[in-house]
């Protein structure tokens, strides 16, 4: 990985973790096939208006790949994200995203977790946990402009946070509607 790339494992930019109720039985979801089939226009219908685009491709290693691009807090982010895991009640998605700032495109590294866990026979609990950390070459940005880190989180957590409060409930209808499709088209 080169310089610009190096990832600042000791800096955290956002961190933020929301949950929402899924009317369907843990065993009738699967985040994995639901995350790999979901549509640009179900992405965006989402968090809307922040979510742009996504679609699926495979990188040069022949990994799966999510490509997305959304706007966070006034900054457009354009995601790459591989698929670590994509099993039906987990997804782990790592991405080097690209985010247009006032020094041109930067770097940062996010860690997109979504998760399902039973809340009772007929529920289940959806949990989409978002994690960035900033390259260097991003802190060295920060501090060439002299903007102290800790007021980047700040402004990035805020933005984070209410972006995931706007994106979790609406991911969790749509895995509750795909839920329901597999067990109406079984039927």
């Amino acid at each position: 990985m080169s310089r610009t790339h190096d990832i600042a494992e000791d800096h955290v930019l956002a961190e933020s973790t929301q949950t929402a109720v899924v009317n369907a039985p843990l065993d009738k979801i699967d985040l994995g096939t639901w995350l790999s089939q979901l549509t640009d226009e179900e992405y965006q219908a989402c968090a809307v208006p922040d979510h742009k685009a996504c679609g699926w491709s495979r990188n040069a290693e022949g990994e799966l790949v999510s490509i997305n691009v959304e706007e966070v807090g006034g900054v457009l982010l354009i995601q790459h994200y591989v698929a670590e895991i994509l099993e039906p009640h987990h997804c782990r998605m790592v991405s080097l995203s690209e985010s247009q700032t006032p020094d041109g495109w930067q770097y940062q590294h996010v860690i997109w977790d979504l998760s399902v866990t039973a809340l009772d026979t007929n529920r289940s609990t959806f949990t989409n946990t978002i994690l960035s950390r900033p390259t260097r070459a991003f802190v060295a940005s920060l501090q060439e402009r002299g903007i102290p880190f800790e007021q980047a989180v700040e402004a990035r957590r805020e933005a984070v946070e209410q972006h995931n409060a706007l994106e979790a409930p609406h991911y969790a209808a749509s895995v509750e509607r795909a839920a329901n499709r597999e067990t109406a088209d079984r039927d």
